[in-house]
C-alpha cells in the first residue's frame, strides 16, 4: 500500500509541475491535496480545485492567456478529441476551444491507480461474463475498469487487451502505466476509429478479455456484439445512471438486446392484458451483467440481463442486487426494493367493441376491461375475483356474447363475460372450435383454466351448460351460494400470502410453497405469479394440493 501511495504522490507532483506556479504552490499548501479530483483553468476566471467535498478557488488572480499558453506548451499536442496526457501517468488534460480553435479553458483530471476497487464484484470478473459498468462522470468507472484489467491479467493469468481511446486507462505515452499489470494496450488515433480497433484487437492479438472505456456509438455497440459472439470476454463502461436509461437509449440499447415494437394478435393481446402494440427485446444482449456504480463503494448489480430487460419491457418491477463495502472492507449484499417499470402499456381493447340494445347499462359497465398495474396484484380491490354478485366469468370462443347473456336470463343464472383469458373462470367453446386445436385453447388448458365444450352452438346447449356450471360453482363454495364474507376473508389472506411469496422469490429465494387451497384459489395464485413473471406449479393431492412459486 505504501508503494501505491508513493506512486500516487509522484504522479500528482508531475501534474502540479505543468500548472501555473502560483496555482501549484497554493495547491501544494492544502492539507487534503491527495483528495483532489480536478483542476479547472478558464480564461478570465479564478482557478478552481474540485474535491469530493466541494470546489475551492486556488488564487485571487484570474487566469490569463499567457497562463494557458504555458500549460499547453508543457503538455504538448492535443488529440482529435481535445485530450492530452502526461507520459507514464494516468492524468487526463482536456481543452475547451473558441471558434478560432484557440484554447480558452483546461480541465486537469487527476488519475489514480486505486488497488482493490473490484473486490465488490470480483466474483463477476472471474466468472467470464460480459460486464458493462454504468455511472455518471467522475463516479469511478475508469478506475474500476483499470483495476479489473490488472487483476484479470495478473491474478487470473488471462490475455487482456485494452482499447484505450483517450489513454485514460493506461496513461499517456508509448509505455503503459504499471497499474494495468500484464495487460496490453492498443491506442486509438481518433475516437471515430475505436470500433475498428476493437475488431482489430480480436483478429490480430488473440485476446481472452477485451477492456473498453466509454462506449457511445452504434458502431461501437455493433463491434461489441461481434466480439461477444466470438467468445471473448468483454468488459466496458458507458455513461448512464441505470439500466432503464440504457434500455431506452436508441444508440446503446443494442448492448442489452435492443428494443422493437411488436404487434400482437387479438387473442394474445387478450391473454396478456395489454394493448396490441407492445415493446419486446430484439435479440440476445451483448452483456450478461450490468453494474450501476452509485458511488465509490456502492453498486447495484443486474445479473442475467436478458431476463431483467424482459421483465422491465413487460411492465414488471425489477430488483437489482445492491452491494457495498463496510468500514472493515467486507462485501455486503441485499436486494434493492423493486423498481417500478415505466414500460407498462394500456390494457387491450378491441377496435370496435360489440354492443347490444338488450344489454343493460350496468352490464356495459361491468364488462369494461379494468386497468391494472403489472406486478402489483391488488386482488382485494378487484371484486370480480370473489364478489358474490359476479358468480362466474366466462371467456367465449366461437359462441356469441348475446346468446350467452340471453341464456343466463332464461336460466336465472348471473354470468359475466371475461374480456381476457387470464381473468376467466372457465372457457366456453364449441366442439368444432375445440377440434381445431387453437393456441388459445392450448393456453387455457396449460394454465389450468377449465374448458367446457358444447356439441352445438344452440340456446338449449348454452342453458344446460349454465345450469351445470352454476351448480358446480355453488358446491365448491364460490359465488352466491358460498360462504359470503368468510370466504372473502380467506381468499384475501391466500392472495396476500401469494403476494408476499412472489416478492420473496424476486428478492432472491429460489422457491416458496404456499398453503394448500382449493382449485379456484390456486388458479388466482397462478395468475398472480404470471404477473410477476414467475414460474408456478401445483404440488400434492387434494385437499392438500398447493401452489409452488419458483424462478424460471
Amino acid at each position: 500500500m505504501a508503494i501505491a501511495e508513493d506512486l500516487v504522490q509522484g504522479e500528482l507532483g508531475q501534474l502540479l509541475d505543468i500548472l501555473p506556479q502560483r496555482v501549484a504552490d497554493n495547491l501544494r499548501a492544502l492539507e487534503n491535496v491527495d483528495e483532489i479530483l480536478e483542476v479547472v483553468l478558464d480564461l478570465g476566471r479564478l482557478p478552481e480545485a474540485r474535491f469530493p467535498s466541494g470546489d475551492i478557488a486556488l488564487d485571487d488572480q484570474d487566469i490569463t492567456r499567457s497562463d494557458l499558453d504555458n500549460v499547453v506548451e508543457r503538455i504538448g499536442d492535443f488529440g482529435a478529441d481535445n485530450r492530452a496526457g502526461i507520459e507514464r501517468t494516468l492524468h487526463r488534460i482536456s481543452a475547451i476551444r473558441n471558434r478560432r480553435g484557440e484554447v480558452i479553458g483546461i480541465t486537469c483530471r487527476v488519475g489514480r491507480a486505486v488497488f482493490g476497487t473490484i473486490k465488490i464484484i470480483e466474483d463477476l470478473a472471474f466468472s467470464g461474463k460480459n460486464i458493462l459498468l454504468l455511472g455518471r462522470p467522475g463516479v469511478g468507472k475508469t478506475t474500476m475498469l483499470r483495476e479489473m484489467a490488472r487483476v484479470l491479467s495478473v491474478e487470473a493469468h488471462k490475455r487482456v487487451i485494452i482499447v484505450d481511446t483517450s489513454n485514460e486507462i493506461a496513461g499517456d505515452g508509448d509505455v503503459p502505466h504499471n497499474a494495468i499489470g500484464r495487460s496490453r494496450r492498443m491506442q486509438v488515433a481518433t475516437p471515430a476509429h475505436q470500433h475498428g480497433v476493437m475488431i482489430e484487437a480480436v483478429e490480430n492479438h488473440m485476446p481472452e478479455v477485451i477492456v473498453i472505456d466509454e462506449m457511445g456509438t452504434e458502431l461501437e455497440a455493433s463491434a461489441a456484439r461481434t466480439i461477444a459472439e466470438r467468445g471473448v470476454q468483454l468488459i466496458a463502461t458507458a455513461h448512464g445512471n441505470t439500466l432503464d436509461n440504457l434500455v431506452m437509449n436508441p444508440t446503446l440499447s443494442d448492448l442489452v438486446g435492443g428494443v422493437q415494437s411488436v404487434t400482437l394478435g387479438d387473442q394474445e393481446a387478450r391473454y396478456r392484458g395489454t394493448q396490441k402494440t407492445v415493446l419486446e427485446r430484439k435479440g440476445p444482449p451483448t452483456f450478461d451483467v450490468v453494474v450501476e456504480i452509485q458511488d465509490w463503494s456502492r453498486l447495484a448489480v443486474h445479473d442475467g440481463v436478458a431476463h431483467v430487460v424482459d421483465q422491465w419491457l413487460r411492465g414488471y418491477p425489477v430488483a437489482p442486487e445492491v452491494r457495498w463495502l463496510d468500514e472493515e472492507g467486507q462485501v455486503n449484499r441485499e436486494k434493492e426494493p423493486a423498481r417500478p417499470s415505466e414500460a407498462s402499456l394500456a390494457p387491450w381493447r378491441p377496435n370496435q367493441p360489440r354492443r347490444s340494445d338488450q344489454r343493460s347499462d350496468q352490464s356495459r359497465q361491468d364488462n369494461q376491461p379494468r386497468q391494472e398495474q403489472p406486478g402489483a396484484a391488488q386482488f382485494s380491490q378487484e371484486p370480480e375475483a370473489y364478489d358474490s354478485e359476479m358468480d362466474l366469468k366466462i371467456f367465449l370462443f366461437g359462441i356469441g356474447r348475446d346468446k350467452l347473456e340471453a341464456a343466463g336470463v332464461e336460466a336465472g343464472v348471473p354470468v359475466q363475460v371475461a374480456n381476457e383469458l387470464r381473468r376467466a373462470d372457465v372457457v366456453l367453446t364449441t366442439k368444432t372450435h375445440y377440434r381445431r386445436g387453437s393456441q388459445l385453447v392450448r393456453t387455457a388448458e396449460s394454465t389450468g383454466t377449465p374448458v367446457y365444450v358444447l356439441r352445438k352452438n344452440t340456446m338449449p346447449q348454452v342453458q344446460e351448460f349454465l345450469h351445470t356450471i352454476s351448480k358446480e360453482w355453488r358446491d365448491n363454495g364460490i359465488g352466491s351460494g358460498g360462504a359470503g364474507e368468510d370466504y372473502k376473508a380467506t381468499l384475501e389472506q391466500a392472495m396476500e400470502e401469494a403476494e408476499d411469496a412472489a416478492q420473496r422469490v424476486l428478492s432472491g429465494e429460489f422457491s416458496i410453497q404456499l398453503a394448500p387451497q382449493r382449485s379456484y384459489v390456486r388458479r388466482l395464485q397462478h395468475m398472480l405469479g404470471q404477473r410477476y413473471n414467475l414460474a408456478s406449479t401445483s404440488k400434492g393431492r387434494e385437499p392438500a394440493r398447493a401452489v409452488l412459486f419458483y424462478k424460471p
